[in-house]
């Protein structure tokens, strides 16, 4: 079982991000999520971790998971995150920028996320967010890093 979920909140063409306050990723836009705690599925998890970071209550219906992002933990082992979309109607009231514990949320636009000269969102995020919201496929992005930086990625369907 991998240790992370990590969840974006889709409103029409927006997502709401997170860019973070603290580390990994400190300033970074990223979505939502955060550890599964003991006993606790996938989908309980992000479920939780939406609730205690943005204050939205979705249901199990309002959310899909998508794809498993991994990486190497250092010690020869792999470690990774559930990657989820959760949808609100294209009404949905949630007024941004917001200041929550965990940083600063925020509706963008898709256009703004995939942007090649936006450099303030995750590379990684970018390569895995469009694969999450238009292929109906279950995949494993299989990430290498180094000092933070994203420097290989592979595809490998689930």
């Amino acid at each position: 079982m991998l240790t992370y979920t990590i969840g974006f909140i889709q409103r029409g063409q927006e997502m709401l991000m997170l860019n973070r306050k603290s580390s990994p990723m400190q300033g970074v836009w990223h979505g939502v999520g955060g550890k599964l705690e003991p006993g606790e599925t996938p989908q309980e998890s992000i479920l939780r971790e939406i609730l205690e970071e943005t204050g939205i209550r979705l249901e199990e219906s309002q959310i899909r998971f998508t794809v498993i992002v991994t990486w190497s933990d250092g010690e020869d082992g792999v470690d990774g995150m559930y990657a989820f979309v959760g949808q609100v109607d294209d009404q949905f009231v949630y007024p941004t920028p917001i200041e929550v514990e965990e940083g600063i949320l925020a509706w963008k636009s898709l256009e703004w996320i995939y942007s090649p000269d936006n450099y303030g969102v995750g590379s990684h995020v970018r390569r895995f967010l469009p694969i999450m919201l238009f292929d109906n496929q279950c995949f494993e992005h299989r990430c290498t890093f180094e000092a933070g930086r994203m420097i290989s990625h592979e595809l490998f369907p689930l």
